[in-house]
């Protein structure tokens, strides 16, 4: 491992091999940084955090501090976080709340500078946030999510996988997997077309999530009634389909239409 001399790094923390620590970075005694991971410069990784393998977290980022929740009292709560993350300037990552809450990140995420991730979020794999993107408490990302910059996603809010969410985009409610929703606030506009071909998803699965976001875009009908239309329309149902109307049945917060 390499340390910078101005780094300080508590004697109890947990540092792996090939670990690198650049200068002025703090590390707590409850910290865990896996093999091949480096820090930039001033980065603070703090609390019950745990960092997994080939990480690269950049300048100022700070892991771990106390939540922003006003019902935190001091309890243990945790940041864990899986291989191949590149967390990128300024970005704050925040434990869960209540003992034993936890924040999750998987594999092969990027968060770009300023983005912020609060207490209790999950995070899957292959997930981006772009600059200034923001996360509040609560939130669940599924995979390869795109969140563009400047975006505001409300707690307790779910985003399914392979959607995009658009720049400047305010979410509300949860946003459907494989869709676009873009506005403030936002509103679902159609598939996420470009996404779905790099994923290597068929024209026919393609063309059925289509036709049934179009459906669910229609305001004028309830979601129950689109259900409906959308299980007479789609025969035999797809995977993807039934995924998606799975998603809609779990959903609390009603969904972004």
């Amino acid at each position: 491992m390499t340390i910078h001399a101005t780094a300080i790094v508590d004697r109890k923390a947990k540092i792996d091999e090939g670990v690198e620590i650049g200068p002025y970075s703090v590390i707590g005694p409850n910290v865990c940084i896996g093999k091949g991971t480096k820090l930039g410069v001033n980065c603070v990784i703090d609390g019950h955090t745990e960092i997994g393998k080939n990480c690269h977290i950049f300048s100022n980022a700070v892991i771990g501090s106390a939540p922003q929740d006003l019902k935190y009292k001091g309890e243990r709560s945790y940041v864990k976080m899986g291989d191949n993350n590149v967390i990128r300037e300024f970005v704050t990552i925040n434990p869960g709340t209540g003992e034993g809450g936890e924040t999750v990140l998987g594999n092969n995420n990027d968060l770009m500078a300023y983005s912020h991730v609060a207490h209790d979020c999950k995070i899957g794999n292959h997930v981006i946030i772009a600059n200034v993107g923001t996360l509040a408490g609560h939130v669940e990302i599924e995979d390869n999510v795109v969140i563009g910059g400047l975006a505001a996603i409300h707690q307790f809010v779910r985003v399914g996988k392979l959607a995009i969410i658009g720049g400047l985009t305010r979410i509300i409610q949860d946003v459907l997997p494989f869709s676009m929703v873009v506005g403030n606030p936002g509103k679902l506009y159609t598939t996420n077309s470009v996404g779905l071909r790099r994923a290597g998803m068929s024209e026919e699965k393609r063309k059925n999530l289509k036709n049934s976001m179009k459906i669910l875009s229609n305001t004028e009908i309830s979601t129950p009634h689109a259900i409906k239309l959308i299980k007479e329309a789609i025969k035999p149902m797809s995977p993807e389909v039934s995924y998606l109307l799975d998603f809609i049945n779990k959903s609390k917060r009603g969904i972004t239409r």
